[in-house]
Parts: C-alpha cells; sequence; structure tokens
C-alpha cells in the first residue's frame, strides 16, 4: 500500500502550489488523520509533540475553509482565532500561515503583549480572516471593544496544556464564553492530563481524538545523557562541555535551560567571557530583544541560546544538535518538551542535563515516565561521585522491590513458583 501524500488530500489547489514550493510531499502522521477531519468540519481533539507538524496539520484546512469561502470583512471581525501560550509561538504560527497561505487571499494579525496596542487595533478595526493570539493581550483589546467574536467560525487552541501550566485557564473561560456556541473547535495538546481532558470535555462538541508520539517516544529518539554534578560547578562544566564541542567541530546550534530569568543572564555572561557566542531569550527581555536573538540563533551568528522554559514549547529552529538542561526542569514533562527541542524531523540530537542533589527526586520521576535509565557521564572534571552512588542505589532498590512484587503462579504440584523471564 504507497504512504499517502499530500495530493491525496482534498485541499485547495493554492495550497498545494504552497506546498509544492516548499517541497513538502508526505504529511506526517497528526498532518495525515487530522486534516481530513477538520476539513468535514468535525471538533478536534489532537495529542501530539511539538516538531511532529501539528501547525500544518490547523493551518492547512482553515486557510482551505477561508479559501472556499471568502467572506466581505465586517469591522473588528474575526473568522479564526489560535490561541496560543507565548509570544514566540504567536510567531511561528503567523508565519506558518502566511508561508501555507501564500496564495490565498486573506487577512491575518498576530497578537501579543510586549508591543504596542496602535498596529493591533488599526488590523483589528478591518477586521481579519486569522488571529493568531496570546491570551491576556487579546483580553485587553475585546475589553476595549476592538475585537468582535460574534461571527467567529473557528477556534484553535494550540498548546493547551502549556496554556494551563502557565495560569491562563480563567482567561481562556473568558475568551470561549465570547464565541459563539455554533463553530469549529480544534484542541491540541502535548499531553491530555486530568485538567486538560476536563477543558477538552467542556468546548468541545462530539470531537474526533487523534493521538500520535506519545511523550516517550520524543525522548527514544534523543541520545540522553545525565551529568552528576554540585550546582556551584555547573557553569564550569557547561563551559568545559561546550568548548569540546568547539574543538570537536561539533559546535552547531545549542539550547540551554535555566531555571529563572537572573540566571540564565548570568549564565550567559559567564559564557562570553568565555568567548562563547551566546545570547538569552526570557520574560525580561522585549519582544524585539527575544526576535533579535532568536534570529541570530537560526542564523548561526549565535549558537548556544540559554532560555527559560518560555521556549521550552513552540520553539521551532531547524538544526538544533545539543540540548542541556543546565537547570533541572521542575515538572518531568518539561523535560521531554525540552529535550524534543532537537532530534526533529528524524534528525540526530544529544540532552544532556545537570542533576544536583536537590533534583534527585525529579530525575527518578523523569526515569520512570520515558520508561528507561539515563545514561551516566562520569567522564569529566566536575563529577559528583557521591550523586551517582545514591542514585544508582535507589535504582537498584526500585529493582529489588519490583522483582518482589513481582506475581507468583502456581505449579502442577500447587507449590509457587516464579515467572520464569528470558534474561
Amino acid at each position: 500500500m504507497s504512504e499517502k501524500t499530500f495530493h491525496d488530500l482534498p485541499l485547495a489547489e493554492p495550497l498545494h502550489r504552497a506546498l509544492g514550493e516548499s517541497d513538502y510531499k508526505i504529511p506526517s502522521p497528526i498532518q495525515a488523520q487530522a486534516i481530513p477531519v477538520i476539513l468535514e468540519g468535525r471538533d478536534l481533539l489532537g495529542s501530539a509533540q511539538t516538531g511532529t507538524g501539528k501547525t500544518a496539520a490547523f493551518a492547512l484546512p482553515t486557510l482551505h475553509h477561508l479559501h472556499e469561502k471568502p467572506c466581505e470583512l465586517e469591522p473588528r471581525q474575526v473568522r479564526v482565532l489560535c490561541l496560543v501560550p507565548t509570544r514566540e509561538l504567536a510567531v511561528q504560527v503567523d508565519r506558518s500561515y502566511e508561508k501555507y497561505g501564500q496564495y490565498i487571499d486573506f487577512k491575518r494579525l498576530v497578537v501579543y503583549g510586549g508591543v504596542g496596542f496602535e498596529p493591533q487595533i488599526k488590523a483589528l478595526k478591518e477586521g481579519v480572516d486569522i488571529l493568531v493570539a496570546t491570551p491576556g493581550r487579546l483580553l485587553d483589546l475585546q475589553q476595549q471593544g476592538y475585537v468582535d467574536f460574534s461571527k467567529t467560525e473557528v477556534l484553535i487552541l494550540d498548546e493547551a496544556d502549556r496554556m494551563l501550566d502557565m495560569g491562563f485557564l480563567p482567561d481562556m473561560r473568558r475568551i470561549i464564553a465570547l464565541l459563539p456556541k455554533e463553530r469549529q473547535t480544534l484542541f491540541l495538546s502535548a499531553t491530555l492530563g486530568m485538567n486538560v481532558q476536563s477543558l477538552a470535555r467542556s468546548i468541545l462538541n462530539d470531537p474526533i481524538t487523534v493521538t500520535v508520539a506519545p511523550p516517550s517516544s520524543t525522548a527514544e529518539k534523543v541520545e540522553q545523557q545525565v551529568f552528576f554534578v554540585r550546582s556551584t560547578d555547573k557553569a564550569k562544566l557547561l563551559t568545559h562541555l561546550l568548548r569540546k564541542q568547539i574543538e570537536s567541530g561539533d559546535s552547531e546550534l545549542t539550547l540551554v535551560f535555566s531555571r529563572t530569568k537572573h540566571g540564565a543572564s548570568r549564565l550567559v555572561k559567564k559564557l562570553r567571557q568565555s568567548e562563547i557566542k551566546a545570547d538569552e531569550i526570557h520574560g525580561d527581555k522585549t519582544q524585539a530583544a527575544r526576535e533579535r536573538a532568536l534570529d541570530m540563533f537560526r542564523e548561526g551568528k549565535v549558537t548556544v541560546l540559554v532560555a527559560t522554559d518560555v521556549a521550552a514549547r513552540g520553539l521551532d529552529v531547524k538544526g538544533i544538535t545539543h540540548v542541556y538542561n543546565y537547570d533541572f526542569p521542575t515538572q518531568a514533562e518539561s523535560y521531554v518538551h525540552r529535550i524534543g527541542r532537537t532530534a526533529r524531523a528524524d534528525a540526530e540530537g544529544s540532552a544532556m542535563t545537570f542533576c544536583s542533589d536537590e533534583d534527585m527526586n525529579t530525575l527518578f520521576d523523569v526515569e520512570k515516565m520515558i520508561n528507561q535509565p539515563i545514561p551516566i557521564v562520569s567522564d569529566h572534571p566536575y563529577h559528583c561521585t557521591d550523586l551517582e552512588e545514591l542514585h544508582l542505589g535507589r535504582r537498584e532498590a526500585l529493582k529489588k522491590q519490583a522483582k518482589a512484587n513481582r506475581p507468583r503462579r502456581r505449579n502442577r504440584g500447587g507449590g509457587p513458583t516464579r515467572v520464569r523471564r528470558a534474561f
């Protein structure tokens, strides 16, 4: 049976032309499954990691809808509303609409905080076909009377779980309450925890569920390593490893995660003092500065980008070969989102995690979630043997506990016999 191509999907000709110019031939699993559902006008509950092509999965059919059903825009009207958690993701989704819709006549606008209101207000006064927005700024504009949702036809919630994590649920509910009851809703999330499912049930109407790439599959694609190190030695270890990358010629794009904004800034200063080309993105940076740093990173003028978790979702930069968890994420799920910034589109990638004494419990949670131990690297000058021994001891204790709890079964004589394993 031959593999499905984009030409097998009933998309409008201008969309096929744009896809052809980008040399897009084979849809990803989320695209192949979600696009037909959305084209039928059904609500969608989609679970897929970033990097699996989900933006095109909702952008292409919504552009098809606008092309097939054009209408004269009224002042302040929004036909398609796409809510996203961060400014970076808003910009990237907007760029995708621009790319795929280059041969379609439509008006689009991206709205987020950190920039002036006036250009956004001016565009909204004329009405837009597609509005990509973060919840806070959108509510500000709506409360001032600059947005009319009365004729919105499609609502897209992208990275819904991330929006919940960031505390946007009240804003999301206020926005959803302003939308028509008769609409198509596309709900996309990397994970489907209880809070996410509860929100989905409250806003979706008889949805089709499409699930692609559970969290563990992302981790399996990435070469993972853990480094046990004292907190005071982490900056020296990172500099040591980055220098080794440079010396080996393996100095492609590297993403480093810091837990705090101030920590990111301090780390960038230390890296620059060591003559490593580094920049930072986090919430204290202006939008212009963040976009400038991302552009420099994409172009390779800066090879190391230090970020807080604002970049864990939606940051789609080709060529990231290394991800460093300089600070361990506070939640196990964030680990998978972070390392998912590399090994995208079947490329290879490495994820190195620094584990200090305060991170030991989270490390166990991560290994349990991805269902595999993370290989330990001890061959470096800042290795902390005590932490490694503690971790290995806990691993061994868990193995013994699991063995003791292994189910028994009766033999023919009625006596207990252990289940035999092939290893």
